[in-house]
């Protein structure tokens, strides 16, 4: 699976790189593609002296995220790339680091414009994480996901309404997805196994639908808000509690050029994974660059 991860990378990005490097034989193909590479690296820190009665615990947290976008557009074909890497710890006095965010998403998308505002695409996206996560008790720490369990590998094949640059719409009535679980012992903490049959190491669902909705808007000089929803049901298991749903949200205001503070949260429903919503948010502030080819 790391392969995978890589390989993807490498077609997403450094295929597009390329692409855009054989056009420069003529000054106007390089305006076909557009690019822009974002990061940051956010550290808080908190101290008490050993007599603060207002309680509290010295800490340390360091996080650090990568995103990129690389897209293409001539004619009525477009090729549309996007990356989102986010890893972050938390060290709390008298307890071991711990995960405070980890995520990987790539997705890469090929649009045939059938109007201005219609298309018809074929995409493909990847979701996992970086490292292994705990669930932490009395009792110890007991291992319940690390990279590529579970991964999410989604295809899918449908139309898109895209009224302008900002937002995106795609609806796919044919969108195969495979759940992999690469540790087959992983079950004995997740009786469930993420839904992948145990002794198996992927689950494979061909008939399903796939929504996916992204939106990315200014909403002052140095404000920036990404909203992205996915919906995935399967037909064969088709009901109001068998649809998975997926929200991200961001929010992002540069204060100079190098600090910003972002304020990222995360939701997620999958039976699979549990019977319950999941819910994550990170408020930061760090030091962060972008560089972009993007048309305001």
């Amino acid at each position: 699976m790391k392969r995978i991860l890589l390989l993807l990378s490498i077609v997403i990005f450094s295929g597009s790189i390329k692409a855009q490097e054989n056009s420069t034989s003529s000054d106007s193909d390089t305006t076909y593609w557009q690019k822009e590479t974002a990061g940051g690296l956010n550290f808080n820190q908190a101290a008490f002296s050993s007599n603060w009665q207002g309680g509290g615990v010295n800490s340390v947290a360091l996080g650090i995220y990568l995103n990129g976008r690389a897209n293409y557009a001539k004619g009525s074909w477009s090729w549309d790339n996007t990356m989102d890497f986010i890893y972050g710890v938390v060290k709390n006095k008298g307890e071991e680091g711990r995960k405070s965010n980890d995520r990987i998403y790539l997705d890469s998308k090929v649009g045939y414009k059938i109007n201005d505002k219609w298309n018809y695409f074929f995409a493909a996206n990847f979701l996992s994480q970086f490292a292994p996560g705990y669930e932490f008790s009395d009792a110890g720490k007991t291992l319940i996901s690390k990279f590529a369990n579970p991964a999410y590998l989604t295809t899918g094949v449908g139309i898109e309404y895209k009224p302008n640059a900002e937002f995106s719409l795609r609806m796919s009535p044919f969108s195969p997805r495979w759940t992999f679980v690469t540790d087959t012992e992983l079950y004995l903490n997740v009786p469930d196994n993420y839904g992948v049959e145990i002794g198996k190491k992927v689950r494979s669902e061909w008939l399903a639908f796939n929504l996916l909705a992204d939106w990315k808007k200014p909403l002052a000089e140095n404000l920036s808000l990404m909203v992205r929803y996915q919906m995935y049901a399967n037909y064969e298991t088709l009901g109001f509690d068998t649809i998975d749903h997926r929200l991200d949200i961001g929010l992002t205001a540069k204060i100079t050029n190098l600090v910003n503070v972002s304020l990222t949260s995360l939701s997620i429903y999958d039976i699979d994974q549990d019977e319950k919503i999941q819910f994550s948010q990170g408020l930061a502030l760090g030091i962060a660059f972008k560089r972009s080819t993007f048309k305001k």
